[in-house]
């Protein structure tokens, strides 16, 4: 049964409402200051940076997001200071708050801010976290770019329980954390494992056939081996086309996405990072046209690259997309490009030094052609064999997105004193109070399209 205080107050601040009546409300000036500390002598070459997995270090040598000029510019933070991105806060989808592990040095843009006396600094990182996972601060935003300044930051009233509260709902906060971490975890592992169970049918349904019955012969091709005798072997050229057909004129207006080989509708609320000045710049795709994401092929060696349009929209035209000769399957065509893909065999077709993926480069990659009607069989079998893969795949999802919920609740809960978190009976773990947050949760799922570049320090 849930505990609750047993005296209740209007806090008088709409996002904390009902609080514990022996709790203080006070501005956040009274507590912190803002200072910006820049690292002019660039003394400091420890680079950190606030992203969905909170704060990490940077290495500057293969950085992640994007890098400045020079590192002179970046301000010093010291550990335990909290550090905020509060501009284009219209963009719902990234970092916001950050409790600073180590001494070091990030972006100018960000907003440091420091305790004036010695205070529970992960009480009140919660507290403002709770904010971000809320969306208060995108609330708060204002002017053209949805910004809130150091100033506006420091006057939010924040609630300021007796210290020994604050210690009882930090070890309440982080001992649940670590559970649900854990669990989204292992709930991960079991979509991994699952993925790979229906990359692996569908690699040998489009390789080898899907009968032990046929004679084989040698395909010529290192990574395809043996394929079957009645097979014939084209070069790219001679089945698909490139389409390039841009959206001027606004003449579509869904907006479609790559994200983990599936091509999706992404409503333009939604999109996050950097987008085009009008979407006129996009091309236009069609049910049963083939997307790959043809750049960086160099650095992004993980994310998948190939999806299957079953919408007519709009995708960015950083994408090569294939237009399919008559008689193919698109489906057929959409399992052996994603069995390439996921064999990596798009990694030694790039050009140029970022090793991006040219339809001159994609012309001369070999196609395997079953007959029509074996195309079709092979579609029907792996659909077949990996229905109930998709559906478990499906549901482990869902139950992630419930375990980020309760994650927000509890905090919620916790730091605005909806619950008493003293003397609860924790869960047995072996390092509350010092949890290492892993990237499980941080809502990264998008971040493979391309369209969708993290911002600067992200």
């Amino acid at each position: 049964m849930v505990k609750v205080y047993s005296q209740y107050k209007d806090s008088g601040i709409p996002w904390l409402g009902q609080v514990p009546t022996g709790w203080d409300q006070v501005r956040g000036k009274v507590l912190f200051k803002n200072i910006k500390e820049l690292n002019a002598d660039r003394s400091n070459t420890n680079v950190l940076s606030l992203t969905l997995r909170g704060v990490v270090n940077n290495n500057p040598d293969d950085p992640e997001g994007l890098v400045p000029k020079d590192y002179a510019t970046y301000q010093i933070f010291r550990k335990d200071d909290l550090v905020f991105k509060l501009i284009d806060l219209e963009n719902l989808s990234t970092s916001r708050v950050g409790l600073v592990h180590e001494d070091g040095i990030m972006s100018p843009a960000y907003v440091r801010i420091v305790p004036r006396k010695k205070v529970n600094i992960k009480f009140f990182y919660y507290s403002f976290f709770d904010l971000y996972l809320r969306g208060i601060y995108n609330q708060l935003g204002a002017g053209v770019r949805a910004t809130l300044s150091p100033n506006d930051l420091i006057n939010l009233k924040l609630s300021n329980p007796p210290e020994e509260e604050q210690r009882s709902i930090v070890q309440f906060i982080e001992a649940h954390e670590l559970l649900i971490h854990r669990y989204i975890n292992t709930k991960r592992r079991e979509i991994k494992l699952l993925h790979e169970q229906r990359n692996a049918i569908v690699k040998k349904a489009v390789c080898n056939g899907i009968t032990s019955k046929v004679r084989l012969k040698p395909s010529g091709i290192n990574w395809l081996g043996e394929i079957p005798e009645h097979w014939t072997t084209l070069h790219g050229f001679e089945l698909f086309g490139e389409k390039q057909q841009k959206n001027t004129g606004m003449i579509e207006q869904t907006i479609l996405s790559l994200s983990y080989g599936r091509i999706i509708i992404r409503p333009i609320e939604k999109l996050h990072g950097l987008v085009p000045a009008s979407f006129e710049t996009y091309q236009i795709v069609e049910p049963g046209d083939i997307i790959i994401r043809s750049t960086d092929l160099q650095n992004d060696k993980t994310s998948l690259r190939v999806g299957l349009v079953r919408n007519k929209g709009i995708i960015t035209s950083a994408y090569l997309c294939l237009k399919m000769k008559e008689g193919l399957n698109p489906n057929y065509c959409y399992y052996l490009l994603h069995a390439y893909d996921v064999m990596k065999v798009f990694y030694g077709l790039g050009s140029g030094l970022r090793q991006n993926l040219g339809f001159i480069d994609f012309k001369r990659l070999p196609i395997l052609l079953p007959p029509p009607e074996e195309q079709i069989e092979i579609v029907r079998f792996i659909d077949e064999k990996t229905k109930d893969v998709v559906d478990s795949i499906e549901c482990l999802e869902k139950e992630i997105v419930l375990l980020r919920n309760y994650r927000v609740r509890l905090i919620f809960d916790a730091v605005t004193g909806k619950i008493d978190a003293r003397n609860i009976k924790l869960p047995i773990t072996n390092c509350v109070g010092d949890i290492k947050i892993v990237k499980d949760d941080a809502n990264l799922k998008d971040v493979e399209d391309a369209e969708e570049v993290v911002n600067a320090d992200e």
